[in-house]
This record gives C-alpha cells, sequence and structure tokens, in this order.
C-alpha cells in the first residue's frame, strides 16, 4: 500500500471516529445526556422544492431530512459561518462562491487556513441531490456527512467537530435557531450536518438558456448552438450524460502527470485501494462551465479551449484513458460550436439567487 493510500485510510478512519466521538453519550457532557422534549406545539415551514421537468428523479433521501424554511435558514447561516474552521477565517462559503457556482475561482487549488492550499480544485455545489458520491475521488458517500471532511481537513478548516459543536453552542445565535428548525435548542452532529444539507439542496441550476429552450419555456437555441449540441452528443455525452451533464461515474481522461508535483494523486485509486481505479476522478457536472474555472481535478486549464485542445490532441497516449475517449476527434469548427453551445448551459438566474448569497 502506498504511502498516499496509508493517508487516505488513516483519514477516513478518523472522520469516522470523529463523527463518533461527537455523538450523544450517556453521562458525558459532550452533548446534553437528557435533551430537553421537543415543545408540542413545534412546528416548522415545509420549503418548496420541486424536480425540474427535465431532470431525473433525485437520489438524496428527502424523508429523512424534510427541507423547511427554518432548517435552510440554519444551513445557510452555518454555511457563511468561519466559526466551522479552526480560526475562524475559513468558512463553506469562503471556497465555494455563489457567482461561480458555489466553486472557487480565485485559486487553482483549495485555499484553506493559514493560506494554506490544497491538492484538489474546488468543486461547484448544485444539483446535490442527484448524487450519492461526493468529491473528486467519491470518498464520502452520505450528503449529510459530506461537510465533516473539509471542516477536518487540516489544510482546509482545520478544527475537530468536538469544537465546532462547542463554538455554535457558545455562540448566542445559535440555540435559537437550532430550535427552530429542530424543536429543541440541543447543537448536535446530525442536526449541524443535516441543516446544512438542507442549504445544500437548495441549489438547484435548471434554468439555463438550454434548460428553457429544451423545456419549450424560451427562445430555440441558435444554429451554431445546436451544432454544438449535435457534437456534444456525438462526443461527449457519454460521460456528461442526462441534463445534469454528469454520469457521476470516476474516470480517467488522461491528463498527463504534471513534471515534479510534490504528489502523485491517484485519486478513486486511494479510496478503494484497487489499481485500476488509480488516476481515475469523478466526472464533474457541465452546467456553469463557463463560470467555474479553472477545470480538471487540479486546476491545471484556465479556459474552455485549453480543455477542448486536450481532449482533440489525443489524450489516449495516456495508459489509464478511459475507453471513451480513445479515438476521440474534435475539429477546430466542433471545437467553436462546442464552447458556444456550453455556454448555454450558464444559469443566471442560479448565478444571481440573492436567497443564496450571505
Amino acid at each position: 500500500m502506498s504511502y498516499r493510500q496509508w493517508v487516505t485510510l488513516a483519514a477516513v478512519v478518523a472522520l469516522w471516529c470523529g463523527i463518533w466521538a461527537c455523538q450523544p453519550k450517556p453521562g458525558t457532557d459532550n452533548i446534553n445526556p437528557d435533551p430537553t422534549p421537543i415543545n408540542p406545539t413545534f412546528k416548522t415551514t415545509p420549503l418548496d422544492w420541486k424536480k425540474p421537468a427535465n431532470f431525473p428523479d433525485p437520489v438524496y433521501n428527502f424523508n429523512a431530512n424534510p427541507l423547511t424554511t427554518q432548517g435552510f435558514t440554519l444551513g445557510k447561516a452555518l454555511f457563511y459561518d468561519g466559526l466551522l474552521s479552526h480560526d475562524g477565517t475559513v468558512s463553506c462559503g469562503f471556497c465555494h462562491q455563489p457567482t461561480a457556482a458555489f466553486a472557487h475561482t480565485d485559486h487553482a487549488l483549495s485555499h484553506g487556513i493559514r493560506d494554506q492550499i490544497g491538492i484538489r480544485n474546488v468543486p461547484a455545489i448544485q444539483n446535490k441531490a442527484w448524487q450519492r458520491e461526493f468529491f473528486w475521488d467519491g470518498g464520502v458517500q452520505d450528503l449529510d456527512l459530506l461537510p465533516i471532511a473539509p471542516i477536518q481537513n487540516p489544510v482546509e478548516m482545520g478544527d475537530t467537530l468536538a469544537n465546532v459543536l462547542r463554538k455554535l453552542r457558545n455562540d448566542p445565535r445559535y440555540p435559537t435557531l437550532f430550535e427552530a428548525a429542530f424543536g429543541t435548542k440541543e447543537i448536535t452532529t446530525e442536526r449541524t450536518m443535516k441543516a446544512l444539507s438542507q442549504f445544500m439542496l437548495t441549489l438547484v441550476s435548471s434554468n439555463s438558456r438550454y434548460d428553457k429552450a429544451v423545456r419549450g419555456e424560451g427562445p430555440a437555441l441558435t444554429n451554431a448552438e445546436t451544432r454544438g449540441l449535435t457534437t456534444f452528443k456525438a462526443k461527449c455525452a457519454t460521460c456528461h450524460a442526462t441534463d445534469l451533464f454528469t454520469d457521476n461515474s470516476f474516470r480517467s481522461n488522461g491528463l498527463p502527470r504534471i513534471p515534479n508535483a510534490k504528489i502523485d494523486d491517484v485519486g478513486r485509486g486511494a479510496i478503494t485501494l484497487k489499481p485500476e481505479d488509480n488516476y481515475k476522478f469523478k466526472v464533474p457536472s457541465l452546467r456553469n462551465v463557463e463560470r467555474t474555472p479553472p477545470y480538471m481535478h487540479d486546476g491545471r486549464f484556465w479556459t474552455l479551449e485549453q480543455v477542448l485542445n486536450h481532449y482533440a490532441t489525443n489524450p489516449a497516449s495516456s495508459p489509464t484513458t478511459d475507453p471513451a475517449l480513445r479515438g476521440l476527434t474534435l475539429s477546430n469548427a466542433e471545437r467553436t460550436d462546442l464552447i458556444t453551445f456550453l455556454r448555454t448551459l450558464t444559469d443566471n438566474e442560479f448565478l444571481s439567487d440573492r436567497r443564496f448569497r450571505q
């Protein structure tokens, strides 16, 4: 087992130990062992959430975490609060910015506390209700556990769940917000994570020009955009499938290793420990792709032209390249039309929605 794989395995073990350590234990003061009964008159306001007509069914279990106005309000407050980081300087919203589809365009790689730099590009947060696995390597399989990883990552938010819960309990704002969302003032790991999920689940991008055209709600695509869509369906849709524009699989797109790189990032292989999964990364959605540079798991490309040039110059030279890319050709005209089409996936309503801003 490589050093990278040992580190990943240790991180996973630490993650689950952290979750266990932060759960209620009778006879301890970690979390109130005798939680206050929920007020029988407690009520929340259901938050309206509708599946876009051109989307497949979501996979998130909304029955286990019903969306409410109060849960959304709490989740939004948590999302933008630096208390979730060790030194108070980094919130979820620090790296996931609304105008960039909740991605991060300021740095090629994640940027954490004390100006530390991570090893991967920050992925966008949109349409999470349709995903079962998260991060570039799929290392988390439950949206309700997703925030734990950045909170406890030493180069991102660099804190512990126990310390975050302590800070939230000592903050005069949060007991009231938790009571409004969950019926009592108890602040637990489960409630904190579910509130964050409620906020993230509302981040649905489905009103681009493309969406309105296919649903008959707006003008048809132009000739150039239609040509781009035709090329896309023929040469890109194997991986970027359905109107989510991802099949949520893990693939290698033949990126050459960067010379003298400090870290040999094997991606999915570090999670599964299977050699055949080395250098595979999750296929990202192309929604709002115009607004989410840089591209690839390591942020090596800053323009869509650079991305398509990579695919047009035979990435199959790498032995790990996915079979879907072998033999792929893209003419200059096809590249131009593809970029024209990809720009129709920009959802300005989503990017400018003030409900999601701090």
